[in-house]
């Protein structure tokens, strides 16, 4: 299912955020961050869409459990340009997370799958990352 980096075996727990760094390609369509407790199971699937899956300038979150996506969730700010670095905050709590964007807007994502602790992260599509961290 995932082509890009991948990170195994690195701790995001419940009160831990992570902070991702990057830079979607200059002709990008899209670009996804993925956490979970491996590649089978996402809890979290974040999304950005410039021009992909018939949508425009959206931020699709979504779940992918049992084999099945599980109902989207679209946010309203897209603060993405092709080209230019952006930072994503996710916070971590037993409930959700809490995604903060570049421009201050924030997701409001229910931790579906419910577990405190995830260990597989992964980052997919048309971005380089610079830098993620976890504190």
């Amino acid at each position: 299912m995932v082509k890009g980096m991948i990170i195994k075996n690195m701790s995001f727990k419940v009160g831990q955020t992570l902070t991702v760094i990057g830079v979607p390609k200059p002709d990008a369509s899209n670009f996804e961050v993925n956490i979970g407790p491996d590649e089978q199971e996402i809890t979290l699937h974040i999304n950005p869409r410039f021009n992909a899956h018939g949508d425009e300038n959206v931020v699709v979150c979504n779940s992918y459990q049992g084999g099945n996506w599980c109902e989207e969730h679209r946010e309203g700010s897209f603060p993405f340009l092709q080209g230019e670095e952006f930072k994503i905050i996710i916070e971590f709590t037993p409930a959700e997370f809490h995604v903060t964007l570049s421009d201050g807007s924030s997701i409001h994502f229910p931790n579906r799958i419910g577990a405190e602790k995830y260990s597989f992260i992964s980052f997919d599509g048309d971005v380089r990352i610079r830098s993620f961290e976890i504190q």
